[in-house]
């Protein structure tokens, strides 16, 4: 979606406000429509920057200061610059929800609607969503009084090319399948899901210990620490990332040869 919000702006009037916001329910997605719209604007005179908590506020300020055309944010960072009123919604032209249904389940739905009732009324909005739960629906026709609905692919059908397995396992031997596995089965690139953190670092440990190359992500990891964590996966660096369904969705890392 940045590529036609990048067409759209670069045709109408210049402003010194903010003329498009982005709202993903994770750092690493807000991040990410980032890097595309600065990869994708290199050359055309539009800025942009990412809020979300976790880091310092003082530069997210200043840059919104110095004048920002596009906002991609998470929605709680993003409510306290809007209370301690640092942002002019006046100019704004577009709104995105990103990975809507995500939000929903992560609790941010409150904090959605807040910002929504703070935007000027006449705009265009672009809501993404896995799934359309009754909750993003209701949303949908608030924010949308006719809203046109893009549906690609079928609900519900698994992905072309996909092969699945089950591997029932006792809990305490789970750890012990996995790198076995690893071992006997040629698996060059391995994201692996595990319910908590508490899960996520003990593997990420276990893994470890047993020579392998990985990285960790969670929410209790600082910024620089889930950032270093894609980065080596996407580079090949960590054969294995193992993470909470923090990374889930949406985030776009390129021939993943296996998920557990």
């Amino acid at each position: 979606f940045v590529l036609p919000i990048l067409d759209r702006l670069l045709k109408s009037p210049k402003s010194p406000y903010v003329r498009a916001l982005i709202i993903a329910p994770t750092r690493e997605l807000a991040l990410q429509s980032m890097d595309h719209l600065r990869s994708l604007s290199k050359h055309v005179h539009l800025k942009g920057v990412t809020i979300f908590g976790g880091v310092p506020i003082e530069p997210q300020k200043q840059a919104i200061k110095n004048g920002v055309d596009i906002i991609s944010a998470t929605p709680g960072r993003l409510l306290d610059h809007i209370y301690q009123g640092l942002i002019n919604f006046g100019a704004l032209e577009v709104l995105v929800l990103d990975e809507a249904d995500r939000m929903l389940d992560m609790g941010f739905l409150p904090d959605v609607t807040r910002i929504i009732s703070l935007l000027p009324e006449k705009r265009q909005n672009l809501i993404f969503s896995a799934t359309m739960p009754p909750e993003i629906l209701k949303l949908v026709h608030q924010i949308s009084p006719h809203p046109v609905t893009v549906q690609i692919g079928q609900r519900s059908s698994p992905a072309v090319g996909i092969r699945q397995g089950i591997y029932p396992v006792a809990h305490h031997l789970k750890t012990d399948l996995l790198i076995h596995l690893l071992r006997k089965m040629e698996m060059p690139s391995v994201l692996v899901f595990t319910r908590t953190k508490h899960r996520a670092d003990r593997l990420f440990r276990s893994l470890e210990r047993g020579g392998f190359k990985v990285s960790v992500l969670h929410g209790d990891r600082s910024q620089n620490q889930r950032l270093s964590a894609l980065d080596k996966f996407r580079r090949g660096r960590s054969q294995m990332m193992v993470a909470t369904d923090i990374a889930a969705r949406g985030i776009d890392i390129n021939d993943i040869s296996h998920v557990i």
